[in-house]
């Protein structure tokens, strides 16, 4: 409703004879108005610039008196409940905007008027410019300079009056982001926006719960985006969750550390650069030369394994030198920017396989591999022809590559609708792993040696290995024992190597060993072929999907693994030389192959008993159900719009506490992937997770500039971390806090300190370099 066309008084004269009635209209207009205003439950819109100055005077007064009356009424604004209000965000300078015919008439006048600031803030007026040019009123567009005037002139009533409210209430706290945090007070002194707040003993949680406003569908500063009712309290309001039927790693996690307190670190001057070897690559559970130094033997691999620190290091880890915002998908997977992962040795080594090669500024990636020099599509459709049961993107949606190097396989299976975990260590060829991510490829930093992988049991469709270098038959087939452990009854190992078609003395021996070891595992050799075009041969391997062949062995090597022993347990667990039974109840996961994809995503899986209580608390299918469409209405109502980013330039997210992984599904029409994870000491929904066709992963690795951090949280939680990430000068784009409830959106920036921190056991010594150059010159 177009409160303002009602109101409005032309400057215009009439002749003599008309005045009485102008008199007259003047007055009855006012009165009208008046008690509107009383009766009204918002803020009276802005009135048109050729209002005359004793009329703007007399509604002034009119508002007082409402705001005097109203005082103690937290009901005053109960409409405007659930919704962001209009300082909460800001956007990306990106944001898509939406067209004048999506927003209601009355939106349009009550978002005008909250978007007008003072003049002479370029900051303010280009944030305003957007909103501003979405009303649809031309006249009102004519006048735009006049409505600024008479907005400033009535704002200062109007925000006291929305302050004396909401300090009534006092639920509500709001921050908005800035590109300069420092002096939030007084920017926003300067925009004519900001509210007065109650004094308190702490003033950065004044400043951070100062900015406070309540229409109904808001827009999103600086994106036109309108925020949907009754969004906040789908954000703020989380469940409470039990582990229900799940059990929680916590048990295979005893001597993991809790995390510090948030409270405990450094903030403001006192952060620093981490001074260490590895420099921007620097990860701290993989780059502990103290812990790798103590070691008793390397024989399996266990200097690349995870040795983290006693502390935990509060220092930041430095940029490359030169870093760019990356490319962004589907360019990215061919190329990347060569500053952002300064490293030429895999170049050199691999450059003649198609791997990487240097390109001016930029790093290509041509799509080859050790065995599929020629091309990873050609080496995936190659692979379905040998098995067309294997069926890319229906049968088989989750994947493990061992070994994956650059993770070109995972990068090209994207076309074929598979997700693709790669990981491969950080080890003499530098970060592998670090050029995936940069591509936007699914991977993490992880060795096979002596501890299971961080996944739950018969999870994979499908495992990868193309000329790993995985010893796969030595001490009794432990390493290929832990492959049998997350691959699906029924799923395919893929080995793509040169035993099978070299016939040199130790590929041959290599190649014997390997047959006899899988047929003691009850693996089915479904297909041996070559390769005409890469010159090179796979085998395809079958795991059953009965426990038949497994009784009827002559021989009970290996062993099959003790009823005690939980396949899903998968937190430093150490690795096992056996084999665990498949399922032969119905009810139970892997009895059966799981619903082809994309039905898997959506449909509850038929192990999901409805006797059993989910983690919200309801039957396991309607909890699973309820999960899905709650998180569905999140991210349309809410995180797409109304948090201040672009999601058109995400590629990979982190969900860090998944449960169900209904974030990742919701997000399933973006091109995102999304990294699920699962806290060790919550209940473990890994398995379901990956039955949906999602996978999780334990990363270690840094959030790039210009990346995102959303958290759900509680209040005191979120006004703890707003406080770290400002003092590490990130910007602020979301931040909200309701009864015992937060929500916070930040974007890391370029910012780094100035001091070093040198952490001396992520320091290597001379010798420590000398053995890994060795290592170089042997492989």
């Amino acid at each position: 409703m177009a409160i303002g066309r009602y109101t409005r008084i032309d400057n215009r004269r009439s002749p003599s004879s008309y005045w009485s009635t102008v008199t007259i209209v003047v007055f009855v207009a006012l009165c009208l108005v008046g008690v509107w205003m009383m009766t009204s439950s918002s803020v009276v819109p802005v009135q048109n610039a050729e209002e005359n100055k004793n009329e703007v005077k007399e509604q002034s007064e009119v508002k007082k008196q409402v705001s005097d009356s109203n005082d103690g009424n937290p009901q005053q604004f109960e409409d405007s409940q659930g919704v962001f209000p209009d300082d909460a965000t800001k956007g990306d300078s990106n944001v898509t905007s939406k067209s004048s015919s999506d927003v209601p008439e009355k939106q349009e006048e009550k978002s005008s008027e909250d978007t007008k600031t003072g003049d002479g803030d370029p900051k303010t007026e280009d944030r305003n410019a957007n909103t501003e040019s979405i009303d649809s009123n031309s006249e009102a567009t004519e006048n735009n300079k006049g409505t600024k005037e008479t907005s400033n002139k009535e704002k200062p009533e109007e925000n006291s009056f929305i302050q004396k409210s909401d300090t009534d209430d006092n639920k509500k706290s709001v921050s908005v982001g800035s590109e300069n945090n420092l002096d939030k007070t007084s920017e926003t002194k300067d925009s004519g926006i900001e509210e007065k707040v109650e004094q308190t003993t702490n003033s950065e949680s004044s400043e951070s719960s100062s900015e406070k406003k309540t229409d109904d569908n808001v827009k999103t500063p600086g994106s036109n985006e309108v925020f949907p009712s009754g969004a906040q309290s789908e954000l703020l309001n989380e469940s409470t969750t039990q582990t229900g039927p799940w059990s929680t790693q916590a048990v295979e996690s005893k001597n993991e550390k809790e995390s510090q307190n948030l409270s405990n670190q450094p903030t403001g001057s006192n952060w620093k650069l981490c001074n260490a070897t590895a420099g921007p690559d620097f990860i701290p559970c993989l780059d502990n030369w103290e812990a790798i130094r103590s070691l008793r033997s390397t024989k399996h691999y266990e200097h690349r394994e995870r040795h983290c620190p006693s502390e935990s290091p509060t220092c930041l880890v430095p940029l490359p030198e030169g870093y760019k915002p990356s490319i962004e998908w589907p360019k990215s997977r061919d190329k990347i920017w060569y500053r952002n992962v300064p490293h030429t040795l895999l170049a050199e080594y691999k450059g003649h396989q198609n791997w990487v090669k240097v390109s001016g500024e930029y790093l290509t990636f041509p799509g080859g591999g050790t065995q599929f020099q020629k091309g990873a599509l050609h080496y995936i459709d190659f692979i379905e022809q040998s098995v067309p049961e294997i069926g890319w993107g229906k049968r088989t949606r989750v994947i493990l590559d061992v070994g994956c190097g650059v993770a070109s396989f995972g990068g090209f299976l994207f076309e074929k609708d598979v997700l693709t975990m790669s990981f491969a260590p950080k080890d003499e060829h530098e970060a592998q792993v670090q050029f995936a991510l940069e591509r936007g490829i699914p991977a993490f930093s992880a060795v096979m040696g002596t501890k299971r992988l961080p996944f739950p049991g018969q999870v994979f469709d499908a495992v990868h290995c193309a000329r790993c270098r995985v010893p796969w038959h030595i001490e009794g087939g432990k390493l290929l024992l832990e492959l049998n452990r997350v691959l699906r009854p029924g799923g395919f190992f893929i080995w793509s190597a040169t035993p099978i078609y070299q016939k040199d003395a130790e590929n041959v021996e290599i190649w014997e060993a390997m047959t006899v070891l899988t047929k003691r595992m009850c693996w089915e050799a479904v297909s041996i072929r070559r390769d005409q075009l890469n010159k090179v041969a796979a085998a395809i391997y079958k795991k059953p999907s009965s426990n038949e062949c497994y009784d009827k062995r002559s021989e009970t090597e290996p062993p099959m693994c003790s009823e005690f022993d939980d396949y899903n347990a998968a937190w430093n667990v150490p690795l096992q030389s056996c084999m665990h039974k498949i399922t032969e109840n119905s009810s139970r996961r892997g009895y059966q192959w799981p619903e082809q994809w994309p039905a898997r995503l959506t449909k509850s899986p038929y192990w999901l008993s409805s006797s059993e209580v989910g983690i919200y608390g309801k039957p396991g299918p309607e909890d699973f159900t309820a999960d899905y469409e709650n998180w569905k209405k999140i991210v349309s109502d809410s995180y797409l719009n109304g948090i201040g980013i672009n999601w058109s330039k995400v590629r990979n997210a982190m969900d860090m506490r998944s449960v169900y992984g209904g974030f990742a599904a919701a997000l399933r029409d973006l091109n995102i992937w999304v990294m699920n994870v699962v806290p060790i000491d919550s209940a473990d929904t890994l398995p379901l997770i990956y039955e949906r066709g999602l996978f999780v992963v334990e990363v270690d690795r840094i959030l790039r500039p210009g990346g995102k951090l959303i958290v759900r949280d509680k209040a005191e939680m979120i006004k703890e971390l707003e406080a770290m990430v400002r003092s590490m000068h990130w910007e602020i784009l979301t931040s909200y806090s309701e009864d015992k409830h937060g929500f916070l959106c930040a974007q890391k920036s370029n910012w780094r300190p100035t001091e070093w921190e040198t952490l001396e056991y992520a320091v290597a010594r001379p010798k420590d370099l000398l053995r890994d150059s060795i290592s170089k010159l042997n492989h």
